[in-house]
């Protein structure tokens, strides 16, 4: 047997071990379980996956017979000993038969799913879901293509060793093969196609987009699915979804929505959170409320039922506040202000402008710190409302502690003038200050806090606060009284 000959008979045997090496490596570095392509549930009759689930199923046993396994390299290994013996037996024949039977069998088993794939994605992009994850799916297309490189080798090694194909007919059928094979290669590669950036989206709407649609009825919201994915819109969308292209991430929004539909459009149904899983969380949600009007509709509904009950608990927090006597001032002060404010965190607080978030200092008491600029107030056990009432004085009011549990004094310093309490969602009290920018003297009065603190299922508005600020130079803090250190 030639020289040449034998090289393409070894390159095709070690071509053809490539895969199964490749997979052993990857586990014995990580560790990690090579998994089978996972097909997805059905969101849609595509034929071309049916009619290669149904094939494998039925060549099942012959697929797993050891000559199969390892990419066929068994099956190479022996046609190229049998092409080796005929040549020696003077039957060369025989061996171009051997050798062109093992490579038509290695076609059968890898040829037929990607193109029964590409048929199914070029009629319906969604069948893509179908057949299997985008990743998964990727690896498994391109590994099929890959076997039919060992074929091209064995034909090209039965040439070389002085059995050339006889008349065109041979000759065409290898220039097929091998052009078949660069084709579906390069479409392997692309036939996801891109992952469309934002302005090629023209998720602004300037009208500068360069991205073609997908060329179907529904290309707005397709579009405002992609926007949604790649941006979002606070600038977010959903990373770990960011680079896929486009196809495959319209077909897997496609599955996640039929599948919502089947559920009566609630993606938080039990079925839809498992096929989303840790992904995106509510971004991708409101992606898919582009997407799907049944899933926007019943978004829509929940926000609106979210909205009745969330007003409903302020509400309630209003009347409560209300229902708490007012306080009688014993000095006129220049104003007086009520509001019932949220704390989320524990406090609220106050800060000059452009020192918003900036450190208020140590606590005294646990209720009241102060800083250059910066004030947070103790107002809730972590979360909930708190009935606050603000009051400023051109001077120092009269100290008041029966039926306060702690009543607290800080000092505060100003530039600009402005001390505005703020809750946890953006409601103010008027400004306390009343002299301009400048020191001032904050003293802090709560009563209700023993009550949350003891009690979590104490009603929403219990405690209430009482804010006195008025001019004072004086720094050091001072507790009138403070009877839950007691």
């Amino acid at each position: 047997m030639p020289k040449r000959s034998s090289i393409l008979w070894g390159t095709a045997i070690l071509a053809a071990m490539v895969p199964e090496v490749h997979s052993g490596t990857t586990v014995m570095l990580s560790g990690a379980e090579i998994r089978g392509v996972v097909v997805r549930e059905a969101f849609n009759v595509c034929a071309g996956q049916v009619l290669d689930f149904e094939v494998n199923r039925l060549l099942a046993p012959v697929w797993d017979l050891p000559l199969l396994w390892f990419g066929a390299t068994p099956l190479i290994a022996l046609a190229w000993g049998a092409a080796f013996l005929s040549e020696r037996a003077g039957c060369p024949r025989f061996g171009r038969i051997l050798a062109r039977s093992a490579a038509v069998v290695v076609i059968v088993r890898h040829l037929p799913s990607p193109l029964l794939f590409m048929f199914d994605v070029a009629g319906d992009s969604r069948c893509a879901g179908q057949w299997g994850p985008p990743g998964t799916m990727d690896w498994y297309v391109t590994t099929n293509l890959y076997h039919l490189v060992p074929v091209a080798l064995v034909f090209l090694a039965a040439r070389a060793h002085g059995l050339p194909p006889r008349g065109p007919l041979a000759h065409t059928v290898i220039a097929g093969l091998l052009v078949v094979v660069m084709l579906l290669g390069a479409a392997a590669d692309t036939f996801t196609g891109r992952a469309s950036d934002t302005r090629a989206l023209d998720c602004s709407g300037s009208g500068d987009g360069t991205a073609s649609g997908p060329g179907e009825p529904e290309d707005e919201r397709r579009k405002g699915f992609l926007c949604e994915i790649r941006e979002g819109s606070f600038g977010v969308g959903v990373p770990q979804l960011a680079d896929m292209p486009d196809r495959e991430l319209l077909a897997y929004g496609d599955h996640l929505c039929d599948l919502a539909v089947r559920n009566g459009g609630d993606v938080r149904a039990p079925a839809v959170s498992e096929a989303i899983g840790g992904v995106g969380g509510g971004s991708l949600v409101t992606a898919l409320g582009r997407l799907c009007p049944q899933v926007a509709e019943v978004e829509r509904e929940r926000e609106r039922r979210a909205k009745e009950e969330n007003d409903a608990f302020v509400a309630a927090a209003e009347r409560s506040c209300a229902a708490h006597p007012r306080h009688r001032p014993r000095i006129r002060p220049v104003r007086q202000a009520r509001a019932t404010m949220w704390a989320d965190f524990w406090n609220i607080n106050a800060w000059d402008e452009g020192n918003e978030g900036g450190p208020a200092g140590d606590m005294v008491a646990g209720l009241v710190g102060s800083g250059p600029g910066a004030l947070d107030i103790w107002a809730a056990d972590e979360i909930g409302h708190a009935c606050v009432t603000g009051e400023a004085y051109r001077r120092r009011p009269p100290v008041e502690t029966r039926g306060w549990e702690q009543v607290v004094e800080v000092g505060y310093e100003t530039r600009t003038g402005v001390l505005s309490i703020v809750d946890g969602e953006g409601s103010r009290l008027p400004d306390l200050t009343a002299g301009g920018p400048g020191d001032y003297r904050v003293r802090v009065h709560v009563r209700g806090r023993r009550a949350v603190q003891e009690d979590h299922d104490a009603p929403d508005g219990t405690v209430q606060l009482l804010i006195m600020v008025f001019p004072g130079k004086a720094r050091e803090p001072r507790i009138y009284r403070d009877s839950l250190s007691s």
